[in-house]
């Protein structure tokens, strides 16, 4: 695998990973906001934090990440990033749908046991496996898509 092996492309991983967990704290944080304080169900509330965690990591990854790539303009490669996130969106809605149920079920009788929150608890764990998964999505196609135009030499 490339990014492995290739220094120049570890240390682009390792930096999107860095954006990565900054937008994963925007996400987290809105998602929680809105969940908690303003009663929005998961699916609404992780699609508005989703949407502000795209925002931010897309000035990130296009000054910090991806410096050297400006063949395109921005509002160019802001509506390629769009349209890779929101694949990732289409990714992510099911697994909040399907299997915060699933994570509620299974934590129920430990939170009662240990006085936690299972609601917020499960909210958290399956939008973290969300997150997970259209991360490995997001990296690769943004990579070499989005950002095919930065020389390879060059972190």
């Amino acid at each position: 695998m490339k990014i492995v092996s290739d220094p120049v492309e570890r240390t682009r991983f390792f930096k999107f990973l860095v954006v990565g967990l900054l937008g994963a704290v925007v996400d987290f944080s809105v998602m929680n906001i809105l969940s908690h304080f303003i009663h929005l169900e998961l699916v609404a509330a992780g699609t508005i934090s989703f949407l502000c965690a795209v925002i931010s990591n897309f000035i990130w990854n296009r000054y910090w990440v991806y410096p050297d790539s400006r063949s395109r303009r921005a509002s160019r490669q802001l509506a390629m990033f769009f349209a890779v996130n929101i694949t990732g969106v289409l990714i992510r809605i099911p697994i909040l749908h399907f299997v915060e149920p699933i994570i509620v079920n299974m934590l129920e009788e430990a939170c009662r046991i240990l006085g936690l929150p299972v609601a917020t608890l499960a909210k958290n764990l399956t939008l973290a496996m969300a997150v997970g998964v259209v991360l490995l999505w997001n990296f690769f196609v943004n990579r070499y898509w989005t950002y095919n135009d930065v020389d390879k030499a060059v972190a």
